[in-house]
């Protein structure tokens, strides 16, 4: 049943009058000026976003992870309230909540009929990936988002080519290939880039490999020191999909080799990590041998 009001929809029907008494009486409150909620309890999320539409501009809309929860998107969770309003709309004074502007709140953007009013999952993941604290959770929003069928990877492109100038765009569109399983931007010469600027030998075995799952991942085996490595391009969701990875690695280490496993956002973003654990690898192994 819905609680939450523009002061203007209740006094249409109830009457100032009425309105100001079930408020001051404490039935009914009053969290910011022009919005009533018809309890005086606490506000649950429902009603903390609403709150906050009805405070803002009347074409503004829930956005970024605010959108996404009422999607179905999972995995990650905010109490932060996000609210994309329409350019030039003032900010509400003092409010609770995120507000970012834009001028593209159509129906492309917005879907005209579904409540609350927010934005689509496409654009929603690519604000939240631009308002994130980091790189790496930003990565993680569009891959989950893509993985749990919430959009797919053509509709992301379409809507990260219509959004324009973001902050993370390029690392979104990154994310969109890997979550499609395509690591069209991790080819074998990112590896071995790594591995030549940290001196070591040039492997026995490096090639790009698609799995029965249809991921792809980076096989790389130093056969002589018993070293192989791959590299994941998504995060694992779908505990099956994780659990059969696993038992791939022990299959590697059984057969008598020693695993290093990195994503492929580390071999992009954090190379000298990666060139770091190499190097401890095979100085573990007695390398370079005396």
């Amino acid at each position: 049943m819905r609680t939450v009001f523009r002061t203007s929809e209740v006094v249409a029907v109830r009457g100032r009058g009425a309105v100001r008494h079930a408020i001051a009486s404490g039935r009914w409150q009053s969290p910011c000026r022009g919005v009533v909620v018809t309890h005086s309890g606490p506000l649950s999320l429902d009603e903390r976003e609403l709150v906050a539409l009805h405070t803002c501009a009347p074409a503004s809309a829930l956005a970024g992870l605010s959108a996404l929860r009422h999607d179905g998107f999972t995995g990650v969770e905010t109490e932060t309230t996000y609210v994309v309003l329409p350019e030039g709309a003032d900010r509400p004074r003092d409010a609770p909540f995120s507000t970012h502007w834009s001028t593209d709140l159509g129906p492309q953007d917005v879907h005209p009929l579904k409540e609350p009013r927010r934005t689509r999952p496409a654009r929603s993941l690519i604000d939240a990936a631009s308002w994130c604290d980091s790189d790496r959770l930003a990565r993680t929003i569009v891959i989950a988002g893509v993985q749990q069928g919430l959009v797919n990877d053509r509709l992301m492109h379409v809507a990260l080519d219509r959004r324009g100038a973001c902050r993370r765009r390029g690392l979104v569109r990154e994310s969109i290939l890997d979550a499609s399983g395509g690591i069209h931007s991790l080819p074998e010469k990112d590896f071995d880039d790594i591995r030549r600027s940290a001196g070591l030998p040039p492997p026995t075995r490096q090639k790009v490999v698609r799995g029965p799952d249809g991921r792809y991942y980076l096989d790389v085996s130093w056969d002589a020191l018993h070293i192989a490595v791959e590299v994941h391009g998504a995060p694992h969701q779908a505990v099956a999909r994780w659990d059969a990875d696993l038992i791939r690695g022990n299959e590697i280490v059984i057969d008598g080799r020693r695993l290093l496993i990195f994503t492929s956002y580390a071999i992009r973003h954090t190379p000298d990590v990666v060139a770091a654990q190499l190097t401890r690898m095979f100085a573990a192994l007695g390398w370079p041998a005396a």
